[in-house]
């Protein structure tokens, strides 16, 4: 090829390159996937490729270890060894019941509430929508410490629950602890989701297929079967996807419920096995959860198929179409208002009170004290620990939640933004698709698994990036990648409603894209920012599971604290920060709704 020719071929090159970077779809895009494979594709190959090498901590385990050859020795002492049975398959048969019997009983009470509260025309829907809101806004583990409260019995010590010190009737052990309470702690806080979920693709259903059926003589029943089920199918298998990952690798719940009575799950035998330093094994386990969501996912999008393209808001649409219920109206409200308020209001009254109680099951007046709030050391009590007012670890655990989960909430709000930017604006390129999808992966990791290896990426320095293990950055950095999956697809869908043209008014009059971003595009953005800020901040202070083995003595969280005293069986002390945390989100979540309008409820039963 002749010089000049070369010449030109590669001024051709460099223009097209200039062009391509200059589109801010590509720019930022490109920037964008390098961030998501460092932080999300590169754990997960980590996580795979440790399973398959000799490591140096396995010399302990056997004499044929050879440091940095491959090896099937993990996949075997995992899969088919004398442990296997208690370290996988039982743990594994344990979590898939689990999973299974949480996403059932959270759909029959989800999908229930939300057809009362969405299709009939029963009174105080609102009353009723935010009661069944209460159990989201709260961790999960709870409603274990509150299920405990109740039904403990003397099998690990300690004083016994309201039911045996009152009644003098001993739960037995499958009541008090294992199987049983944790699917009904799961349920009670999981069946928000399908309330949500359902409750929004009911609302927007236009109900002229309905009235249609109706005049045609269509029974009510054969409507439902026919018309709404159809319709609402996708909505009750995501619904269903969600609530089984989430319940398979939930940990808080099992380990307070579960290991009594040797009631083990993956995610709790995953944490285990880290805490024995058997890393490997845990890795392997990991690959395993992280398998079983994405199997599910699969099934999911192939049970769907088709039924995915149903459109069910039109630009002419009619009022929702309500099932009457005559005289079971007043009744029908009134049990829901009452079983909600059982469920998620009386638990908490019960752990407030609990905290007030010098000795736990002594229902006499005196035995109220504010000791576990404001008191001093006392030798007699919990081994000297003070009151949690008085105690400084409480006060950095408290201002470490409030910094961790607010920095969060804003990077997430926003990262989520720019992402679904990327996401929307570039759904017809490979750069777009690639950031979406990758996007979702935090979804399939376990926290306990993600958390272990951030410790390992970031124990000392790596390229430009400076050691980050025992910092606040490292929680904020595992919380916001964690919370992709929900805040990306909340910006993509945001940023599909906005069309291009005042962005591209603004590009002809000069404006940068950060200027637009800036002054288009996050203002008409205000609600859905506050919508993601809000329920990234809700699960920030609630999350334990994904930040317990990060978590070091400068920086520990209210939720680590809290589980830290549950261990210890300090009951009234756990309560106490328990009730600061409750009061620390549902204040948030109130200004939300006041000021941001971001209420979790609306357009289900808080129109």
């Amino acid at each position: 090829m002749p010089a000049p020719e070369g010449r030109r071929h590669r001024t051709r090159l460099h223009n097209r390159t200039l062009n391509w970077l200059r589109n801010p779809v590509h720019s930022i895009g490109a920037a964008a996937l390098l961030f998501l494979a460092y932080t999300i594709v590169w754990p997960v190959l980590k996580i795979a490729y440790t399973t398959f090498v000799w490591r140096q901590q396995d010399v302990r385990l056997t004499g044929a270890a050879n440091p940095g050859h491959f090896t099937l020795y993990h996949w075997t002492r995992v899969l088919a060894s004398d442990m296997s049975a208690s370290l996988f398959y039982k743990p594994i048969l344990n979590s898939l019941a689990v999973g299974a019997t949480v996403s059932a009983l959270s759909l029959v009470i989800g999908c229930s509430l939300a057809w009362l509260v969405t299709r009939t025309d029963i009174p105080l829907k609102r009353t009723i929508s935010f009661l069944a809101v209460i159990p989201y806004l709260l961790p999960a583990w709870i409603l274990s410490q509150a299920w405990l409260t109740f039904f403990k019995n003397g099998k690990i010590g300690g004083t016994p629950g309201i039911l045996q010190s009152l009644l003098h009737v001993s739960p037995p052990d499958w009541l008090s602890y294992g199987f049983v309470p944790i699917v009904i702690s799961l349920s009670i806080h999981d069946s928000v989701f399908f309330f949500l979920i359902v409750g929004a693709a009911l609302s927007s259903m236009n109900s002229q297929l309905e009235e249609a059926a109706s005049v045609a003589g269509a029974r009510r029943l054969t409507v439902l079967r026919r018309i709404v089920m159809p319709l609402v199918l996708p909505s009750i298998l995501s619904g269903f996807i969600l609530i089984f990952t989430k319940a398979i690798s939930s940990y808080g719940v099992p380990a307070l419920l579960g290991t009594p009575v040797n009631f083990y799950m993956i995610s709790t035998m995953l944490y285990s096995s880290m805490r024995s330093r058997l890393t490997t094994e845990a890795n392997v386990l990991s690959l395993t959860l992280m398998l079983i969501s994405m199997l599910t996912i699969y099934l999911n999008q192939r049970a769907v198929g088709r039924r995915r393209s149903f459109v069910t808001v039109t630009g002419k649409g009619s009022a929702r179409r309500l099932t009457p219920l005559g005289p079971w109206r007043f009744p029908a409200a009134t049990a829901a208002a009452l079983i909600m308020a059982a469920v998620a209001v009386v638990p908490l009254l019960v752990l407030l009170a609990q905290s007030f109680m010098l000795k736990e099951g002594v229902y006499r007046l005196s035995n109220f004290t504010t000791h576990y709030w404001w008191g001093g050391s006392d030798p007699d009590i919990n081994t000297g620990e003070k009151g949690v007012m008085q105690n400084p670890i409480f006060l950095l655990a408290l201002k470490n939640s409030l910094y961790i989960a607010g920095a969060a909430s804003v990077v997430a709000s926003v990262t989520g933004l720019v992402l679904g930017y990327i996401v929307a604006r570039g759904r017809q390129s490979w750069l777009g698709r690639a950031v979406d999808q990758v996007s979702f992966l935090p979804y399939l990791i376990p926290g306990v698994s993600l958390s272990e290896l951030y410790i390992s990426m970031f124990a000392k320095p790596t390229l430009f990036i400076p050691a980050l293990y025992g910092t606040i950055g490292l929680l904020i950095l595992i919380t916001v990648v964690k919370e992709l999956p929900f805040t990306v697809k909340a910006g993509s869908a945001a940023m599909m409603q906005i069309g291009t043209e005042l962005e591209e008014a603004a590009q002809l009059g000069g404006a940068s894209w950060l200027t637009r971003f800036r002054r288009i595009l996050l203002p008409l953005n205000r609600k859905s920012l506050v919508s993601v800020f809000l329920l990234v901040f809700i699960g920030a202070m609630k999350e334990m599971e994904l930040i317990i083995m990060l978590v070091t003595p400068r920086t520990e969280t209210l939720t680590t604290l809290t589980f830290y005293y549950a261990e210890k069986c300090y009951e009234q002390l756990t309560n106490v920060i328990l009730m600061i945390i409750i009061a620390i989100v549902v204040a948030v979540y109130a200004v939300a709704v006041k000021l941001g309008k971001a209420d979790l409820t609306q357009g289900i039963g808080g129109q």
